[in-house]
């Protein structure tokens, strides 16, 4: 529905939770532009959720930066009941409201008719039914905001239910302190009012109102929710006609017996990834190829028609080697989220959370701390954001600790390098790909770690709350396929221009480092590389890139590197990997763009050689080739563990307030990482 409006292309999912912070966007009306904002979705006005509180303290007026003329109840009209109940409080806050009804398709197709001009008398404000998929009722509801905007339609003067009997004493004396206060605007002060922004004196009136009138928020919440269910049947019986879901099994019904079932349902669960990670490989690998070779003979030809000079190697080595390693992956970022997005769109990916519940209590979870989990997989941000969702404190606290260990798509780029150059292309059985499996392996890897680590630590975190789990199944749908395409067009431009800005800088500042070092270790070098090729019969070819490797080394990245290979060595990694794990820190996928940087002077005559090729040719000191299996399988464990995200780390402390947890989350996620690559590497070695 805001997309609709706005015209823009807001993250939506076929689940709720998906929203956690206010969104804002610009509408066009007869009257000129309006602002509109996008709030947390919520089943109540007594929220429990952080997320709620976003809404809610908007609706209270609590909220200084949001002060809205109209106020949009998106109601999904194929379970109208439940709906009506956060509709009906909102009514009763004496706000300008339109009520819009979308999903009435599906609601048609369960057999359920709505009168809407009865529903918009009972309730006593606007009602405009909309489909925003086909773009349905727009015209309607925007002549619907405008009337409202313009006072044409004003909030009913009887309130829905009787809230004098509700709370008449408390509820008088508030509006005797607070003039002009709504009835069910002072129950809400009454019952939340520690949370409001009130000078203190205020806060001790509302208390001792509260002393003096016995007053039970527990109690009035319950009757309150009592009299608006009695007052909804009677509008559901009048304006709605519902069939007896007795009659037919529904699809969504017959699918879950088989997507939910005790053992089926697990082993559909890990096909259906496997076939996500073999499909990025498979389907991302053509493009890839076709980037990879198209870049090496872009580069190779410039080599050939441009003079040889600092410019030249700037462009070719610095630009074109860093471009290279961010567009290489589009392919594979594009077809991830793209494939994630018709899980999400279809049901699919919320009953994730119910097959999975029982696990997750078992380490200190529960379902919902699923969704951002798996929302890690394409970016630790937004799900560490989603955690919101989740009431409990102590399960909040635990996921938003656990939540960097899924295997974001910022480490696709690493793992599919990785597993290109050290897991041979076989097939198990002629259909079940080895990469693909090795991929997978890496996923799952990074979630049983992080229940492993959630059973420990909730042991540390002495917070005690009771938690329970409901979550509305979504029912299934066909996949939105403008919506997917629209996804995979915008994570590829995020990941091109936000990361892709990181990988450049890092690569020219790689590039100086590297192109530069002490004055006398470069002048001894290049003394050393003129002397040898004025030999007779000197090899230039094989003496250019013995130069070009002893250059490299004393260069100040060299040195750097040098200094930090006893650190790394016990790894299995060389001086060049130590570089790329430092620097990678700002994003995970820098490591490629290091690697394609560090790596671009070292050609040994291959001038249209691919970054894979290069690396897989890197040999050691002594000859022995750097990417073992050994190596290779250490690095993609160390980046399944490490935090290498600086803005994870900032949005943990954003959410947590405090430091603490994200200096825990560097510290055990860097020990971990250091300790399992370490056993790893003497497994395989």
């Amino acid at each position: 529905m805001f997309n609709c409006l706005t015209g823009l292309n807001q993250k939506v999912g076929n689940f709720p939770g998906v929203t956690v912070d206010k969104k804002t966007g610009f509408m066009q009306l007869g009257t000129g532009e309006a602002e509109i904002t996008d709030l947390p979705g919520s089943y109540s006005l007594y929220p429990r959720r952080l997320d709620e509180w976003v809404s809610y303290k908007v609706l209270l007026g609590q909220d200084k930066t949001v002060k809205a003329d109209v106020f949009l109840a998106v109601v999904d009209a194929s379970n109208l009941q439940r709906n009506l109940l956060f509709c009906t409080q909102l009514i009763d806050l004496k706000l300008p409201i339109v009520v819009v009804l979308t999903m009435t398709d599906l609601a048609a197709r369960k057999g359920i008719k709505i009168d809407t001009p009865e529903l918009e008398r009972e309730l006593g404000v606007p009602v405009v039914a909309v489909n925003p998929r086909k773009q349905k009722g727009i015209p309607a509801l925007k002549k619907a905001i405008e009337q409202t905007a313009q006072g044409l339609y004003k909030p009913p003067v009887n309130n829905f239910i009787d809230l004098q009997a509700l709370a008449g004493a408390p509820v008088s004396d508030l509006k005797k302190e607070i003039p002009g206060i709504g009835d069910y605007t002072a129950i809400h002060y009454l019952i939340n009012h520690e949370s409001f922004d009130l000078p203190v004196d205020m806060q001790d009136r509302i208390e001792s109102i509260e002393q003096k009138n016995a007053f039970n928020p527990t109690k009035t919440q319950a009757e309150e929710i009592l009299q608006r269910y009695g007052r909804i049947k009677h509008i559901m019986q009048v304006a709605v006609s519902v069939p007896d879901p007795l009659q037919k099994s529904r699809v969504t019904e017959k699918i879950d017996n088989l997507l939910l079932h005790r053992r089926w349902g697990y082993l559909i669960l890990l096909a259906v990834l496997f076939l996500l990670f073999q499909s990025v490989f498979w389907l991302a690998s053509y493009p890839m190829d076709w980037i990879d070779a198209g870049t090496a003979s872009f580069s190779g030809w410039l080599s050939s028609v441009l003079p040889e000079n600092g410019w030249t190697d700037l462009l070719i080595n610095g630009i074109i080697a860093g471009l290279g390693g961010i567009v290489i992956f589009v392919p594979q970022i594009a077809i991830l989220f793209g494939l994630i997005t018709i899980l999400e769109d279809t049901g699919y990916m919320a009953r994730i959370s119910f097959l999975t519940d029982r696990l997750m209590r078992s380490v200190g979870l529960n379902g919902k701390s699923v969704m951002p989990m798996i929302s890690g997989f394409a970016c630790a941000i937004p799900a560490v954001m989603s955690a919101r969702n989740i009431e409990n404190r102590k399960e909040r606290l635990l996921t938003i600790l656990i939540t960097p260990l899924m295997s974001c798509s910022a480490r696709l780029p690493v793992y599919t390098i990785l597993i290109g150059l050290v897991i041979p292309n076989n097939y198990l059985l002629g259909f079940i790909g080895l990469q693909g499996l090795v991929m997978l392996g890496l996923y799952l890897l990074g979630f049983v770690m992080a229940l492993i680590v959630s059973y420990v630590a909730k042991w540390f975190i002495n917070i005690n709350e009771k938690s329970f789990f409901i979550l509305e199944l979504p029912v299934y749908h066909s996949p939105r396929w403008k919506n997917v395409l629209n996804t995979m067009v915008e994570k590829a431009k995020i990941f091109v221009l936000q990361a892709g800005k990181v990988i450049m800088i890092i690569s020219l500042v790689l590039w100086v480092l590297q192109s530069f070092g002490p004055g006398d270790r470069m002048h001894r070098v290049t003394e050393k590389y003129e002397a040898a090729l004025a030999q007779p019969g000197a090899d230039s070819t094989q003496l250019k890139f013995d130069y070009d490797n002893e250059h490299l080394e004393n260069s100040y990245v060299g040195i750097a590197g040098k200094a930090i290979e006893p650190v790394v060595s016990p790894l299995g990694y060389d001086w060049k990997i130590g570089i790329a794990l430092i620097t990678s820190f700002a994003a995970r996928e820098v490591f490629v763009g290091t690697m394609a940087t560090l790596y671009s002077v070292e050609d040994d005559g291959e001038e249209n050689a691919t970054l894979k090729e290069k690396m897989h040719a890197a040999v050691r000191a002594d000859g022995t080739p750097v990417y073992t299996l050994a190596t290779g399988v250490s690095l993609m464990v160390f980046y399944v563990f490490a935090m290498q995200c600086m803005s994870t780390l900032a949005i943990v402390r954003r959410e947590t307030r405090s430091w603490k947890w994200p200096a825990i989350q560097l510290v055990y996620m860097t020990a971990l990482a250091y300790a399992m690559s370490w056993l790893v590497y003497q497994l395989f070695r």
